[in-house]
């Protein structure tokens, strides 16, 4: 593996030969998995300051403190004004100076990340623990008597060998993306490793073997805990799922089970920035204090099934007080990047994306430069070994042209992508289901040994081929693994939301807005999915 520190920028990368940077995000996902997704609730902007309301840039699966918000602004008057983000871009902001004047606070699932951009770390002037929730592993309980495992002793070794046996499935959240899916990144390497401290580049060396196996059990990958949850549930063939012990604690049908040799644990600290004033950083200070009040902290663990930072209040429902090792955050971010790395482009499943592209007269002049611009971004975000089919359509599917970003020559699948984006050209009507339709047949059955997906991206209503019916009894009669191959389609331009819902719905996908937000940031996002 190659390591070495990079400029994060929003791009993931590849080290081999290539000069791209690896984004790493600590975002976490919503908490309640029958709650929306934070990225649906999110409000677009902060806001003018108002006397008495805290502009607050918080982590997505804060979006479950509403309870809390209404009951901390009858105690003190202060009003929180979230907008909810993941860490990534909560970073992003904070180091290029511009949550200067937008925001009061931060309050992020961890800051551990964060202190390692200095640029960013100067942004705060403070940080408070509000409550904390450690890494777990949620396992069916059929297969945790299958398995014979007390869940007070089991380890991270334990549950290795169990992947290794064929024995345990599991899915987890995209580390890149997910501070969760990060944290259970760094516990796993960690556990494996035998690292007495934090993780450097030797250890992450050491546990590669053990990591490449651990890996192959994984079966669902995911930008939000909301998604994987569903995907779950749908899949029905998998035996676990890797989170923090509050998301998997809310579900009734899974062991949770805090590996006995150590996990990474999220402490949601609360901070002040910089750039606030006195009577500002004083509210944040109030708000603090409201928020570990015994009775406040109670309401937390009892709502959220976090833990309570007050040694004197008792933990929520079906918390145990066992203590684990709290394994300790990388030191410098080159191992941080790195990690992620070897995961992206070494440790994990391989993609396999067919991108069902609308093409059609209606996209002719900006809306298809939007387009080419997108997908050419889009090929510094693609990892080794994975392969990508590019499939415009019209009134009827204009090409079918497959490229594999190979190890040992990346470059000549991604110029290959470039190429095939540049020959774009808008013609004809908008024949949606049938081009799916294509993509599924192009897929054939789903490859166990890959994320497989289609994303769908199109500005129009379906005017030719088949019809919404007609695609629904097509994926009626899919069988086996076929039918678990989502399809995330982008709203763009003139696009129907309830047709496009539908096709997410139906095929186990999540729908992306590319009309509220950006057409590249939309392609980005559904990256934690494939």
């Amino acid at each position: 593996m190659t390591r070495g520190t990079r400029p994060r920028t929003r791009q993931r990368g590849r080290t081999k030969g290539r000069t791209t940077a690896l984004a790493v995000t600590l975002a976490a996902a919503a908490a309640l998995l029958t709650a929306c997704t934070a990225e649906e609730q999110a409000p677009s902007d902060p806001g003018k300051p108002v006397p008495g309301t805290l502009r607050v840039l918080a982590s997505s699966e804060l979006a479950d403190m509403t309870a809390v918000f209404e009951q901390v602004e009858k105690d003190t008057g202060i009003k929180v004004r979230p907008t909810y983000t993941g860490t990534l871009d909560a970073v992003d902001l904070l180091a290029e100076g511009r949550a200067k004047e937008r925001y009061d606070a931060l309050w992020l699932s961890s800051n551990d990340y964060l202190r390692l951009r200095p640029e960013a770390a100067k942004q705060i002037v403070s940080e408070t623990p509000v409550m904390s929730s450690p890494v777990a592993i949620g396992v069916e309980p059929g297969t945790v008597r299958e398995l014979g495992w007390k869940p007070d002793d089991v380890t991270w070794s334990d549950i290795d060998e169990a992947v290794a046996d064929g024995k345990l499935t599991y899915g987890m959240t995209d580390p890149s993306r997910s501070n969760s899916g990060f944290s259970t990144l760094i516990s796993v390497a960690s556990g494996l490793s035998g690292a007495q401290s934090a993780l450097t580049d030797a250890d992450v060396e050491k546990a590669t073997p053990k990591l490449k196996e651990f890996f192959k059990g994984q079966q669902l990958t995911s930008g939000s805990s909301g998604w994987l949850a569903q995907a779950y549930d749908r899949r029905g063939d998998v035996d676990a799922l890797l989170n923090y012990e509050s998301v998997l604690k809310a579900r009734k049908d899974l062991t949770v089970i805090r590996p006995r040799d150590g996990v990474v644990t999220a402490d949601y600290p609360l901070s002040s920035l910089a750039s606030t004033g006195q009577e500002v950083r004083d509210d944040v200070r109030r708000l603090t204090e409201a928020l570990r009040t015994p009775e406040i902290q109670r309401l937390i663990t009892d709502r959220t099934l976090r833990r309570p930072v007050v040694a004197s209040v008792p933990l929520g429902p079906g918390l145990d007080s066992g203590r684990r090792r709290e394994l300790p955050f990388p030191g410098a971010r080159s191992v941080a990047d790195g990690l992620l790395d070897a995961y992206d482009n070494e440790l994990r499943r391989p993609s396999r994306t067919v991108y069902v592209l609308d093409t059609s007269g209606s996209m002719e002049g900006e809306r298809l430069d939007r387009l080419k611009t997108a997908l050419t971004e889009l090929t510094s975000e693609f990892r080794d070994r994975e392969e990508v089919t590019l499939m415009p359509f019209g009134s009827e599917v204009k090409s079918v042209r497959t490229h594999v970003v190979r190890p040992e020559d990346p470059g000549a699948g991604l110029d290959g992508i470039r190429a095939d984006t540049r020959r774009l050209s808008a013609s004809g009507d908008t024949a949606i289901y049938t081009s799916l339709e294509k993509a599924y047949e192009r897929l054939g059955a789903a490859d166990r040994d890959t994320f497989t997906s289609v994303v769908l991206m199109t500005d129009g209503e379906n005017t030719a081929g088949a019809g919404p019916e007609e695609f629904d009894d097509f994926y009626a009669r899919l069988t086996g693994h076929q039918r678990d191959i989502p399809v995330f389609p982008i709203l763009f331009g003139d696009s129907d939301r309830a047709e496009l819902e539908h096709i997410a719905d139906l095929t186990g996908g999540r729908l992306f807005d590319a009309q509220q937000g950006s057409l590249d940031g939309a392609f980005e996002e559904i990256r934690g999915y494939q």
